[in-house]
């Protein structure tokens, strides 16, 4: 095993600092997380990503917010500015369950303590610093304010919300993976010789992609779209939600346009983003030069979330899965970015010799396991299209389906010393393995790539995400129809009796979606019984900001369509839908039946327990 130093982290405090050699830093980044020095980890990423610019970066994680704020003012003011990361979670699905519960624990916080962030940590980090240092910029990133660059429903306030940069006060935001933003923010920053003021930063990030900043004078140019005021969408629902479709499909464009969205006196810019990275840029991120372990001051300590992912490989970065409640492609985009199998294998080398590796990876994996290098055969169209999802409601004719890149990597993994075994822990996608191209040599790598899959790479359970059973709600979700489901049930039934095997497939369901009626709930019940399920893998849908999903629930309309849209919004009726999962405990039959009895649907009662 390789002996580290204290120096091969970034600094976390000023003696570290010192013992870097330094006597200033040029960006400090301020984390919701603790400090895990990883390629899985945002704060790590772009700390990375700034020293390999030759830049004095330090992180201080999870900074106490209620004390004398010491930890905001230990290294002292940054060159640059002060980024911050609230964690690779949103901080309030982290902090609460859908029924706005406190949760009990944070996967992110060693030994999962659940009280080491405050809720919005965005916000409470920004007013903290520009309290304290109010000339020095302060720059929002990761998944907490990428998702709430323009105005949002916040479903833990239940109400709507201005853009981030007004309730925190931050003089800018880069949305989206920020490798190439933050890079080029630091580069312009150096440029400068003295301390920029506010009115010079905005001038400086002006036409910086993926940035998002306030302007009190911005004239419109051509091929902008402006977006319905915050006041507008305050005061009618159906504006809010056609905003919301401008929104999703700048993201999803090769070629985006730049947004404006008055809010007050001020209007918020939103920069089109980068072109999707190239392999080369992407190999770049991944290659550099992480401890892959948790910072040593937590000696002694769990961290869960770095636990579940400390033997995985991340294989490429977005998603063209495109589902309604999704956050992925509105994050990373839709256009997938694969690794190199040379920097794959690098990493997987690394992971054999970690101490305690015993041989077996526990996922080589993406946001949809089996999307690896997938794009459009002819990239003109791609670059003209802004359909959020390549498979949705049909496979795109365009697609290249072809699943040998991906059985490279797998056989060369495999092939690699130390290696026991690759398990796939990431969802995947059975549309894209049912589905029939053109190609017969493409077909035929779909064949293969399932019987290997579910031949060597599952863990005794296999899971994927059909979502429900109701065809009229996965319309909704932007998912194939369940009958997909059950075809793939009986191939993979039908390879582990080949194969002498006695694994589990392990589907994943939501209530309360946008468009799921309790009827709807008890026809799952139902078909999940036939299927001989007895559900584990279930959840409620919670709202998050900047889904189609979450814009339906709230406004009560299709983005897209402007068609009404049932949601269930009480606790009753998100309890009477959440219950139908549960038709196999003893305790639910009671409540099940007169609820059955209630909705006019006592013909399902004994198609659940049998004719009494």
């Amino acid at each position: 095993m390789k002996e580290y130093r204290l120096t091969d982290w970034l600094p976390t405090t000023k003696k570290e600092v010192e013992l870097h050699g330094w006597d200033e830093l040029d960006v400090i980044l301020f984390s919701g997380d603790a400090y895990v020095d990883h390629p899985s980890f945002g704060a790590a990423v772009i700390g990375r990503i700034l020293e390999a610019e030759g830049l004095r970066v330090a992180i201080v994680p999870q900074p106490n917010w209620r004390d004398d704020l010491r930890d905001f003012k230990k290294l002292g003011r940054p060159r640059l500015f002060f980024g911050i990361s609230p964690g690779c979670m949103d901080s309030m699905v982290n902090k609460y369950t859908a029924n706005k519960r406190l949760r009990s624990d944070d996967a992110y916080t060693p030994d999962a303590r659940p009280d080491m962030r405050p809720e919005y940590p965005s916000i409470v980090y920004t007013h903290i610093l520009k309290k304290l240092f109010p000339d020095v910029p302060v720059v929002l990133g990761g998944i907490e304010a990428s998702m709430r660059r323009l105005t949002h429903y916040d479903y833990w306030q239940d109400r709507v919300r201005p853009s981030i940069l007004l309730d925190s006060g931050a003089d800018s935001l880069i949305y989206g993976m920020g490798e190439k933003p933050v890079v080029e923010l630091a580069e312009r920053l150096k440029r400068q010789q003295t301390q920029v003021d506010a009115q010079s930063f905005k001038e400086l990030i002006a036409d910086i992609p993926q940035m998002v900043y306030l302007d009190k004078e911005v004239v419109a140019q051509e091929g902008d779209i402006t977006l319905f005021s915050h006041e507008e969408c305050l005061k009618d629902k159906k504006k809010e939600a056609a905003n919301f479709r401008h929104i999703e499909e700048e993201s999803n464009k090769y070629t985006a346009s730049r947004m404006l969205q008055k809010t007050g006196k001020q209007t918020v810019v939103v920069n089109p983003p980068y072109p999707p990275l190239t392999e080369a840029e992407l190999d770049h991120s991944f290659d550099l030069p992480y401890t892959r372990l948790p910072h040593p001051k937590y000696k002694g300590k769990r961290i869960p979330a770095y636990d579940m992912i400390k033997f995985s490989v991340n294989l490429h970065r977005g998603c063209f899965g495109g589902c309604a409640f999704c956050t992925i492609s509105a994050h990373q985009g839709k256009f997938i970015v694969g690794r190199s199998k040379k920097s794959i294998l690098k990493e997987v080398k690394a992971i054999t010799e970690l101490p305690d590796f015993k041989g077996y990876l526990s996922d080589l994996g993406g946001p949809s396991a089996n999307m690896y290098r997938m794009k459009g055969r002819d990239e003109a169209i791609c670059r003209k299209c802004k359909r959020p999802s390549c498979i949705y409601p049909k496979v795109c004719p365009n697609l290249n389906t072809d699943h040998r890149p991906l059985l490279d990597i797998y056989h060369a993994v495999d092939a690699l010393p130390g290696i026991k075994k690759s398990f796939i822990g990431s969802g995947v996608r059975y549309d894209l393995l049912l589905h029939q191209s053109k190609n017969p040599d493409t077909d035929k790598s779909t064949q293969e790539y399932t019987r290997e899959l579910i031949a060597r790479h599952v863990s005794g359970r296999l899971k994927v995400a059909p979502e429900h059973t109701s065809d009229r709600v996965l319309n909704i979700m932007r998912k194939p129809s369940f009958s997909q489901f059950g075809e793939f049930k009986k191939i993979f039934d039908r390879i582990n009796r080949e194969e002498g095997l006695r694994q589990q497939l392990i589907p994943y369901f939501i209530s309360s979606h946008p468009g799921c009626k309790e009827e709807d709930m008890a026809e799952l019940a139902v078909i999940t019984k036939r299927l001989d399920f007895h559900l584990e893998q279930v959840q409620d849908f919670t709202p998050t900001p900047m889904t189609v999903a979450t814009e339906a629930w709230y406004t009560g309309f299709h983005p897209y369509t402007l068609e009404p849209v049932f949601s269930a919004k009480t606790q009753r009726e998100k309890l009477a839908q959440r219950q139908f999962f549960f038709w196999y405990k003893p305790e639910e039959r009671r409540n099940i039946i007169n609820e059955l009895r209630r909705i006019g649907r006592a013909d399902l009662i004994d198609k659940l327990y049998g004719k009494r």
